[in-house]
């Protein structure tokens, strides 16, 4: 599965307008309607892939829309479709790697680890990064945890760690470097690696 459907920044095809045919839409489901906050765009998308629905990416536009501070889309909270895109992340992409390293010990990675469920969580068997002072340190301590010992997972330099990667670091803001390192490891995405950002 193409790392388009897992992202909100970057190469994603989650978060444009799209379309389907009224035959598909009823073979999917209707949208949830369960209230304000319900983010019911993204579910019936994940809906779609889940019946086998494909995605193409046309790069011009050809609907417009209409935004306005009113929009029912700013009731729906981002806490809430980061939720979903763990679960579904979880759902379709977990089950089939019997481990993975977090491509980012910042931030954004440790809150990925920390939304996983117990069971995903023991999956991780490493962050990676490129910053030295997290690489020094050499493990992240995750303290708000039930279990004890309290779960330490190392934090490697990214030439030493090994794929799979969920990738939680956002593309074009290293001025090419992120996607130079990437590069160099000669990966398959969608197999070796896939972007969570």
């Amino acid at each position: 599965m193409r790392s388009s459907v897992f992202t909100s920044h970057g190469p994603t095809v989650v978060m444009p307008t799209w379309f389907c045919s009224r035959t598909w839409f009823s073979h999917v489901g209707p949208f949830d309607e369960g209230g304000q906050g319900v983010p019911e765009d993204l579910l019936l998308f994940y809906n779609h892939l889940r019946k086998g629905g494909g995605v193409v990416r046309v790069d011009r536009s050809l609907v417009l829309y209409r935004y306005h501070p009113d929009a029912a889309t700013h009731s729906v909270l981002e806490t809430t479709i980061w939720t979903h895109r763990v679960r579904f992340l979880e759902e379709r992409v977990l089950p089939h790697w019997a481990a993975f390293t977090i491509w980012n010990a910042g931030r954004q990675g440790r809150r990925l680890y920390r939304s996983l469920s117990a069971g995903a969580r023991r999956k991780v068997v490493a962050f990676c990064d490129v910053d030295e002072n997290k690489i020094r340190k050499g493990f992240y301590c995750y303290e708000d945890s039930k279990e004890t010992p309290k779960p330490r997972v190392p934090i490697l330099h990214f030439r030493a760690a090994r794929p799979p990667f969920v990738i939680c670091v956002k593309l074009d803001l290293t001025g090419g470097e992120f996607e130079a390192n990437l590069r160099s490891l000669n990966l398959q995405e969608g197999r070796d690696f896939l972007h969570f950002s």
